[in-house]
C-alpha cells in the first residue's frame, strides 16, 4: 500500500514539472519569437528594418493602447470585433470637436468609444446575448455611420490636430496607459476578478464577485480605451476616411494571440502578451512589407503563423464557447 502511494505521489510530482516546465515555454515562445523575428526580417532586408525603426514603431501606438480593452474583455472569457469602428465613430468625434478645443476632443473621443462599449455590455450582460455576437452586430452598424459621415469626405479636424504628432508624446501617452493597466491588473483585485470570471464565471459568482457589473464595466472600459486611442489615430493626419479603424479589431486580436494569449482567459493570461504581441505583429506585418510580398501573400503567411500560435496557446483541458 505505502509502495502504490509513493508511486502515485512520484507521478503527480513528475506532472506537475512537466506543466511547469510547459507553462515556461509558452510564456518564452512569443518573446523568443519576436527576437528571431526581427533578427530575420533584418537579414533578409539588409538590415533596412534596423534603419527604420520610427517607422516600423509609428504603427504600433493605437494597436496596444486598443488591444488593453480587448486584453481585458478576452481575460474574462469575451470577445469584441467592434474595436475598429469603436475608433473609427470615436476618431471622427475627435476631429469635429477638435475645431473647439483639443481636450474636448479627447473627452469626446473617449466618452463616445464608452458609449458604443456600454451598448456592447448592455446586450451581452443584460440581454444574454454572446459577447462574438453583439460585437460583429455593433461593428457593422457602426461601420456604415462611418462610411456615410464620410461618404461626401473626409471628417477634417483642426489643422492644430498636427502639432500633436510627435513620437515623444505617442511613446508617452501608450507607457501611461500600460503603466496603469499594469498596475491595475497586476496588484488590485480587478486583475484577480477578471481572471476568476474567465476561469469560471459560476465559482467566480458564488465567491461574492458581482460579474455582472464587472463584465459590464469591463466593455465600457474598453470602449473608453480605444476612444483615447482615436486621439493617437487622429494626429497623423488629421482627418478621417470611410477606411478609419478598418481592421483594427482583427489586428488587436492576432497581436494579443501572437503574444501568448489564452483564448479562453483565465489564469494563465499574463499582461506582457499586449505588448510582445503588439511587438511581434507590427514586426511580422513591417518585415513582409518591406520584402515586398503582395497583400494577399501576407494575409496567407500571416493566417499560417496565427494558427501555429493558437495551436500552441490553447488551453485544451479548460478551453470553452466564447461567453
Amino acid at each position: 500500500m505505502g509502495s502504490q502511494v509513493s508511486v502515485k505521489t512520484n507521478d503527480k510530482e513528475q506532472q506537475l514539472k512537466k506543466a511547469s516546465k510547459m507553462s515556461l515555454i509558452r510564456s518564452l515562445l512569443p518573446i523568443v519569437g519576436l527576437v528571431v523575428i526581427f533578427l530575420l526580417f533584418n537579414v533578409l532586408t539588409d538590415f533596412r528594418m534596423m534603419g527604420n525603426l520610427s517607422l516600423v514603431f509609428s504603427q504600433i501606438y493605437v494597436t496596444m493602447i486598443a488591444a488593453m480593452g480587448v486584453f481585458f474583455i478576452m481575460t474574462m472569457g469575451g470577445l469584441d470585433f467592434s474595436q475598429g469602428s469603436i475608433l473609427g465613430i470615436s476618431s471622427i468625434v475627435v476631429c469635429m470637436l477638435s475645431q473647439k478645443s483639443i481636450p474636448l476632443a479627447i473627452i469626446g473621443g473617449i466618452v463616445s468609444g464608452a458609449a458604443i462599449g456600454a451598448l456592447n455590455g448592455y446586450f451581452y450582460v443584460f440581454r444574454k446575448i454572446k459577447s462574438f455576437i453583439v460585437t460583429i452586430c455593433t461593428m457593422f452598424l457602426f461601420r456604415g455611420f462611418i462610411k456615410y459621415l464620410t461618404t461626401n469626405a473626409p471628417v477634417a479636424g483642426s489643422a492644430k490636430l498636427i502639432n500633436y504628432d510627435s513620437t515623444e508624446l505617442k511613446i508617452a501617452c501608450t507607457v501611461v496607459i500600460l503603466l496603469i493597466g499594469f498596475v491595475a491588473f497586476r496588484y488590485t483585485k480587478f486583475g484577480t476578478y477578471l481572471k476568476a470570471i474567465g476561469a469560471g464565471e459560476k465559482a467566480a459568482m458564488f465567491s461574492g464577485i458581482r460579474t455582472d457589473k464587472m463584465k459590464f464595466l469591463i466593455y465600457v472600459l474598453a470602449g473608453a480605451i480605444t476612444g483615447f486611442a482615436a486621439f493617437i489615430n487622429v494626429i497623423k493626419v488629421g482627418s478621417v476616411t470611410s477606411s478609419g479603424g478598418n481592421q483594427l479589431e482583427t489586428q488587436i486580436l492576432i497581436a494579443l494571440v501572437l503574444g501568448g494569449m489564452p483564448i479562453s482567459g483565465g489564469a494563465k493570461v499574463r499582461f506582457e502578451n499586449i505588448i510582445v504581441g503588439s511587438l511581434l505583429y507590427v514586426v511580422l506585418n513591417s518585415g513582409l512589407t518591406m520584402m515586398g510580398f503582395s497583400t494577399q501573400m501576407m494575409q496567407l503567411i500571416q493566417g499560417i503563423v496565427f494558427l501555429i500560435f493558437v495551436a500552441v496557446f490553447a488551453d485544451r483541458e479548460s478551453i470553452q464557447v466564447i461567453k
